[in-house]
């Protein structure tokens, strides 16, 4: 460096300027801190790069790592609606044009290893607002299945089926979609079958930055299970399972919901009387049928002849299914007639009442004859008043 000449003003001058140019006394610059947008930008083009160089999108099923993240990202880039306006003006390919279809979605939430896949340490795809949804084989899927609530109730449907399987009535059909999700429908999920006994409400719930409208099911299982699974869950559980429907023979499977009909309820109360008379005769139950729902069907039984003046308890509700539910009920009227209750009330109005749909039979066994009824086995079978039970005709 040149030395400072202190006797002239002019050299003082140029020198302070150059020692002010110096390179070794400028401070370097300090990098500019990334955005969030740039961050954004940056893992965008790296799709964009993948693209470019391969020739197509990166694949989220692959089995190669570096490749599934790519395209996991451009997963949730496209289910993510302020993501694609952040970084449309990048997608020289299009990438971003076409939403996802729901499968894929359904594909991306349900794997086990999501989170892992996912991670990223610039917090690209934000997917702690999705639930969760398992594997059916999965432990977490299992365990969500419950035992069923009164699944007596809804064994003689499932020997009534098996039954028409076995003599040609109804025959198993490919699943087709979503349009046989319908209450009373039967299915084969995993091998076992299942029946569609509710649909609950329309919910709308967000997935992948998405609105969607699913229903609640209350799904019974044959062996003695139930779930609560969505209705889009079972679709897509009966999509991977190949799952099947039954069907009417002769009918296409698209025709299903015209082969099963609800008739009616098959009712069974019990008494809530605190007349010694009624209220000490064990096992004593009312055998009825309704068009309508049971608990409207009952309403002011207190005061009704026909339910002994008193209040009741509803323990069984089998909805019937193909057949007139008052054959069926008076059906079991004859079964049981051994047992009627022989008894007189005097009804409001001073008049003699003779109720006659009350009998002296165990619980277990009308959910017995029940069963008998829609398997067609009732013929070969009467009741036993001194054992309580059904046994075949000699």
């Amino acid at each position: 460096m040149t030395p400072i000449d202190f006797t002239s003003n002019e050299n003082l001058v140029v020198t302070l300027d150059e020692i002010l140019d110096d390179e070794l006394l400028s401070a370097p610059e300090k990098p500019k801190q990334l955005t969030s947008s740039d961050r954004l930008e940056r893992a965008f083009l790296e799709i964009v790069e993948f693209r470019r160089t391969e020739g197509r999108l990166p694949s989220s099923q692959t089995r190669e790592i570096a490749e599934r993240k790519l395209g996991a990202r451009l997963d949730g880039f496209q289910a993510n609606e302020a993501k694609v306006e952040a970084v449309k003006h990048l997608d020289e390919f299009g990438l971003l044009e076409a939403p996802a279809a729901p499968a894929s979605i359904d594909d991306l939430l349900e794997g086990d290893d999501l989170d892992e896949l996912l991670s990223d340490d610039m917090g690209i795809l934000d997917v702690s607002d999705l639930p969760v949804i398992k594997r059916p084989e999965s432990a977490d899927s299992i365990a969500q299945r419950v035992k069923a609530k009164d699944f007596e109730q809804f064994e003689p449907l499932f020997k009534a089926k098996h039954a028409e399987l076995q003599d040609g009535t109804f025959t198993l059909k490919p699943f087709t979609g979503m349009n046989l999700i319908r209450e009373g429908v039967f299915f084969v999920l995993n091998g076992v079958m299942c029946f569609v006994a509710e649909i609950g409400e329309e919910v709308d719930l967000v997935i992948g930055g998405k609105q969607k409208r699913k229903q609640r099911l209350r799904l019974v299982f044959e062996n003695g299970t139930e779930s609560a699974m969505y209705d889009k869950s079972l679709q897509t559980r009966m999509y991977e399972s190949q799952g099947q429907v039954l069907a009417r023979t002769g009918l296409d499977a698209r025709d299903v919901l015209d082969a099963d009909v609800e008739s009616g309820h098959i009712y069974v109360l019990q008494s809530l009387s605190t007349d010694p008379l009624i209220a000490n005769i064990k096992n004593l139950h009312k055998i009825g049928f309704s068009t309508t729902s049971v608990e409207q069907r009952v309403k002011g039984a207190s005061t009704s002849p026909t339910y002994l003046m008193a209040p009741v308890k509803i323990v069984a509700d089998y909805r019937v299914y193909n057949i007139k539910a008052s054959a069926m009920e008076n059906l079991l009227h004859r079964v049981f007639a051994d047992v009627r209750l022989d008894l007189s009330q005097i009804d409001g109005h001073g008049q003699d009442y003779d109720p006659s749909e009350w009998f002296i039979v165990p619980r277990d066994v009308i959910n017995q004859a029940v069963a008998m009824i829609m398997s067609g086995e009732i013929t070969e079978y009467v009741y036993d008043r001194q054992l309580n039970r059904l046994v075949k005709r000699t």
